[in-house]
């Protein structure tokens, strides 16, 4: 009876199912990877290990304890593959395929956990949605693993290039920074896997929201505001990121020293792109300047796109706020983006979820510099790196405590499904309340 209980009320609101659905998806993930099938020399890997991985693929994050392709078994890997692909698309979105291949219909509580996952204001259309992104996913995914394939073909035996190029496609356009290549750094003026990583990279991180609102641009010749603020943001943060990190790394010898124009060109661009969610490197991110790395906190509290396979407090966020500052400063009354005036609601939404994000990261940040021993820097970076799902180290990862690991795995979770998912999930019923308050004036500033 009080297992039937507990069933019914994490099943009572979307946010609860979501919360639950990631839990226990997280949950089967660390048995399969603690089973002696899951490790390459046929030893149980250590439970916490086993659950710091699953939360970090679960979460599409790629922060690691220990080395993917060293470490696992091909059996460990393809359930790392299958942890990072539903945490990516969503578990609800990859159970609504499952059911519409069965024929099954979708009921209206099931259209609103969707709605939920997928960011949506509304549900007309959702299931229209969860195709759309299933077609979208196969195809993008499916020409990367062949392209990557294809680059591959003259490293290693043609089983091992596909085998490498599906993992590793999956792996990051679904955002989750897992490689079994012995890092991406080999590949830093490397053109052609850099321009197929930054291309999954990008459809990863801008969404399948803002996907379908370009693929119907040639009849619609319009988009969404939602699509021109992603779009519009993600080349500047792009373009701005990759620019300040060729400035701050271009005189730097232990990065950029090996480099040609070319290579430290490829370099800038490449770590900008991941810094959207990715967490792939081609330099050594431990060398950087510490003004590079306190840029890259930066970029990588803000995220990617909402309804993307990314983290963070998402773009869309920190653009909001930026027309709230503008609009306060010219004395407006109304935030306003390409002449669209932004609800209050969305204003005080945008600010919450930025001030949640930022308590988080100064908790887990000072609990970290608590129980380790690592540098501030270092230990925010981590922290940040989690939190927005990003996956980038300065190598205090690999030698956490048992009680730091635990932080950053909370971190993980939180950043993945959403501080106000997770907040909604907690609560109390909403009442409606039948009057309101009488205005106060409080002096600010």
């Amino acid at each position: 009876m009080l297992f039937i209980r507990i069933l019914k009320k994490a099943y009572s609101s979307p946010p609860r199912v979501l919360t639950t659905g990631f839990v226990l998806l997280i949950l089967i993930g660390t048995a399969l990877l603690s089973l002696p099938a899951a490790s390459a020399d046929g030893e149980r890997i250590k439970l916490l290990d086993a659950l710091f991985t699953a939360t970090s693929a679960t979460c599409v994050t790629g922060l690691t304890i220990l080395d993917t392709g060293a470490v696992y078994s091909r059996f460990g890997q393809i359930v790392l593959l299958v942890l990072f692909q539903l945490g990516g698309i969503g578990f609800m979105t990859a159970a609504t395929w499952f059911a519409l291949a069965l024929g099954r219909k979708i009921s209206l509580k099931d259209r609103l956990v969707l709605k939920e996952s997928l960011n949506q204001h509304e549900m007309s259309g959702i299931v229209q949605l969860v195709i759309r992104i299933f077609l979208f996913s196969a195809a993008i995914e499916g020409l990367g693993a062949i392209m990557l394939a294809w680059v591959w073909m003259d490293r290693m035996s043609f089983g091992e290039a596909v085998y490498n190029g599906i993992f590793h496609s999956v792996s990051i356009f679904n955002n989750a920074g897992f490689e079994l290549l012995g890092g991406w750094s080999q590949f830093v003026d490397d053109p052609a896997v850099n321009l197929i990583s930054m291309t999954l990279i990008f459809f990863g991180s801008i969404g399948f929201i803002v996907m379908a609102d370009l693929i119907r641009w040639p009849e619609k010749r319009k988009v969404s505001l939602h699509t021109k603020v992603v779009l519009w943001a993600t080349a500047v943060l792009t373009v701005g990121g990759a620019v300040l990190f060729f400035i701050f790394e271009y005189t730097n010898p232990r990065t950029f020293g090996p480099l040609g124009l070319d290579g430290k060109l490829w370099a800038s661009a490449f770590q900008s792109f991941s810094l959207r969610s990715a967490g792939l490197n081609t330099v050594p991110i431990a060398d950087l300047r510490q003004a590079t790395q306190l840029m890259m906190v930066i970029l990588m509290f803000i995220g990617a796109a909402p309804g993307s396979t990314g983290g963070g407090i998402k773009i869309t966020t920190f653009v909001v706020l930026l027309a709230g500052i503008v609009a306060i400063i010219r004395g407006r009354e109304d935030a306003v983006i390409f002449r669209h005036r932004i609800g209050a609601r969305e204003l005080y939404r945008a600010i919450t979820v930025t001030l949640m994000g930022v308590i988080v990261i100064v908790v887990a940040t000072m609990i970290l510099t608590t129980v380790e021993n690592g540098p501030f820097l270092v230990l925010l970076f981590e922290a940040v790196s989690a939190f927005g799902t990003v996956g980038f180290s300065l190598g205090a990862t690999v030698e956490l405590t048992d009680a730091g690991k635990g932080v950053i795995i909370a971190l993980m979770f939180m950043g993945r499904l959403g501080l106000l998912t997770l907040a909604f999930a907690f609560r109390s019923k909403p009442k409606k309340e039948s009057f309101r308050y009488p205005e106060g004036r409080i002096i600010i500033g």
